[in-house]
């Protein structure tokens, strides 16, 4: 399966969630690309719509390769095979990790200005986003809700690399995903339309999602 843009994927994975509707659930985004994926699982559900704030830690010499994430709250992922193979030295993992905790900063004040993040304590926490690779991400997203207290949480996406879906199902309470192809060449291969997404479209989509 493939999928015209993102926003098509968003209505073909909200078709298979509709049994996690109802007051508890809350919808969370993986910026960037999770956003226009999550807005249309949102509506489709009923759910409000918010944010994760995670930031991949890319390997300094391969910056699309993730040697780990950071997360809301200071969460910290590393990817511990990555980090060997590529012999990153501790100080360039500290390094980046407080680069990406000001970028953090920065879109928290971008996606919610005026706000702090919708409350997650006893609830569904469905975290959307438009693929997963290596998952850093996507176990920082988890960590970071775990820890603002949500009951269960479940993570969709359209596409994700087979081994990766193997090892997240151990980190959710439940994983979904649409097509894990054994040949897997990254996220953007699955699409048509795989534009990046600015951060105005994103701070849009959420305002239209979130609660009044």
């Amino acid at each position: 399966m493939r999928f015209a843009d993102r926003a098509a994927a968003g209505r073909e994975l909200a078709a298979r969630l509709g049994h996690l509707a109802g007051p508890d659930l809350v919808v969370l985004a993986l910026p960037r690309g999770g956003f226009p994926v999550a807005a249309e699982v949102a509506r489709e559900l009923g759910a409000p719509l918010d944010v994760v704030l995670v930031r991949k830690l890319g390997v300094p010499f391969q910056p699309e390769l993730a040697m780990g994430a950071v997360g809301e709250g200071g969460v910290l992922v590393r990817n511990e095979s990555i980090v060997r193979w590529a012999r990153v030295r501790e100080p360039e993992i500290a390094a980046a990790a407080r680069e990406a905790q000001a970028e953090i900063e920065r879109r928290a004040h971008r996606f919610r200005p005026g706000r702090g993040p919708l409350p997650l304590i006893g609830r569904t926490v469905l975290l959307v986003d438009d693929g997963v690779a290596t998952g850093a991400t996507a176990r920082a997203a988890c960590r970071v809700v775990r820890a603002r207290g949500a009951a269960r949480v479940v993570l969709a996406a359209p596409v994700c690399a087979p081994d990766t879906a193997a090892t997240l199902g151990r980190e959710v309470d439940e994983l979904v995903c649409l097509e894990t192809p054994e040949t897997f060449f990254g996220v953007g291969g699955w699409y048509d339309d795989f534009a990046q997404v600015p951060d105005d479209v994103a701070a849009e989509l959420l305002r239209r999602g979130a609660p009044a």
